[in-house]
């Protein structure tokens, strides 16, 4: 798995709320209710699929696997920095037309598509808005995604407040009863407790981690986009270095200049 990080969370969140029942006197088993994870699971997944098109619910699988596998394989910026300053002398070289031999050996999609467009044209401002918009519609894509959690996490809550309103006009029935009211009573906030978990337990900072994936995406997409263009203004390797090297950070600068040094 390259991004442990989703299931170490949801093992800690695990473990502290059960330690937490425990310490508090309360019984794991009160866990055990079917109706609340049927009222609860089965209420989100009722809600998203009112909320969105069969289209974008198809997806789910699919973000699941990057929140918990990371993202497809990106160049850092580090790689993309260094294959832009290895392109750079190569086309004051040989000119932009130099270049169509690396284009076999580009594995990103967007990086290729772009190699290919900066060399068809020569109009540097209707590459900077294709590759733009391509980026846009990759924002809009993840914006989307990020959305289905986002919206569940914001449903789960208030239908834990529906389970537990259940419980109680069940508790209701057993007024005559008080061990049976008190154990109908602990049942009926078995549901706000998993609303309240699985909404800002899990569908929020998943949600969340979709942004931050997404970021880090359009981040590497965008050096890529300045990259290009600067080969096609066709300036020297050292001025392109310097011009994508404002999109590192102090830790990456420092890591670069040791490369460098070695």
């Amino acid at each position: 798995m390259k991004e442990p990080s989703t299931l170490l969370g949801i093992i800690f969140a695990l473990v502290a709320i059960g330690v937490g029942m425990v310490l508090k006197g309360a019984s794991l088993t009160a866990l055990v209710n079917p109706a609340a994870y049927l009222i609860i699971i089965g209420g989100t997944i009722a809600a998203i699929f009112i909320s969105f098109p069969l289209a974008e619910i198809k997806k789910f699988p699919k973000l699941i696997k990057i929140i918990f596998g990371g993202s497809k394989k990106l160049p850092t910026k580090l790689e993309v920095i260094d294959m832009f300053t290895k392109w750079a002398t190569l086309a004051r070289k040989e000119g932009l037309l130099g270049l169509e031999s690396e284009i076999s050996t580009i594995e990103d999609p967007f990086l290729k598509n772009g190699m290919e467009l900066i060399i068809d044209t020569t109009d540097s401002d209707f590459a900077n808005d294709v590759l733009l918009e391509k980026i846009s519609a990759m924002q809009e894509r993840h914006r989307k995604g990020a959305l289905i959690f986002s919206q569940a996490g914001t449903y789960a809550p208030t239908l834990g407040v529906l389970g537990a309103v259940v419980g109680l006009i069940a508790a209701l029935g057993n007024l005559a009863d008080i061990e049976k009211l008190g154990h109908s009573i602990a049942a009926a906030f078995i549901a706000t407790l998993l609303g309240i978990f699985t909404g800002y337990v899990l569908w929020h900072p998943m949600s969340n981690k979709l942004k931050l994936i997404s970021r880090q995406e359009i981040e590497v997409r965008q050096i890529m986009v300045e990259g290009l263009l600067a080969l096609q203004e066709g300036i020297n390797s050292r001025q392109l270095e310097h011009k994508l090297n404002v999109y590192l950070t102090p830790a990456e600068l420092d890591k670069k200049s040791a490369q460098a040094n070695e």
